[in-house]
């Protein structure tokens, strides 16, 4: 019983001396509050959105959902103005091991592309945005479907980039970091 005192000790300095730490980043005094997961659309260890960040976020996830509705409905006018005119698409991940992408699509493949509505869906999940300033950075999911007989189903994990412009965001690249992989059922 002895020997194990002053381990018990030890581990409650420990303990209190990490609660000490913890309680004025919890209560907002002296240390900036990181995001936990799933916390305001942030990445989780990044300082903790304020309002107007938080705000931010919610627009540029609005935006992001548009472009990929657009993109399943055809709508080449919306896709038009959103992205930039050296906007960038790279399709699959053979360039993260030193391959070649599937393709890579500019503004004017890309509008050809979506005006012959190659999705039947494009539903997007697990988005998070890293803002700085009039900046955003996007990493997500969308899962989706071709609008081939069957259908293939898969799903992607990207990095898209976003610029607000004249009081409206931009997109300005999409970076496959993860598939296509193919899935067999619809979401």
């Amino acid at each position: 019983m002895r020997a194990r005192l002053p381990i018990l000790v030890a581990s409650l300095m420990v303990v209190c001396s990490v609660a000490a730490q913890q309680a004025p980043a919890a209560s907002g005094g002296g240390q900036s509050r990181v995001v936990a997961p799933g916390i305001g659309g942030a990445p989780m260890g990044v300082p903790a959105p304020g309002p107007a960040d938080a705000a931010k976020i919610k627009e540029v996830m609005a935006f992001e959902k548009a472009c990929d509705d657009a993109a399943t409905r055809g709508d080449v006018a919306f896709i038009e103005h959103a992205v930039s005119s050296d906007f960038i698409m790279t399709h699959g991940d053979a360039w993260t091991t030193g391959g070649s992408p599937i393709n890579v699509d500019t503004k004017e493949t890309w509008l050809k592309a979506v005006g012959r509505k190659p999705y039947s869906y494009r539903k997007l999940d697990s988005v998070q945005v890293e803002l700085h300033g009039d900046i955003a950075i996007t990493i997500g999911r969308y899962r989706m479907a071709n609008t081939a007989t069957p259908p293939v189903h898969s799903f992607v994990w990207f990095e898209r980039l976003y610029a607000k412009r004249n009081g409206e965001w931009q997109f300005l690249s999409h970076r496959t970091v993860n598939g296509p992989v193919r899935w067999g059922t619809d979401f």
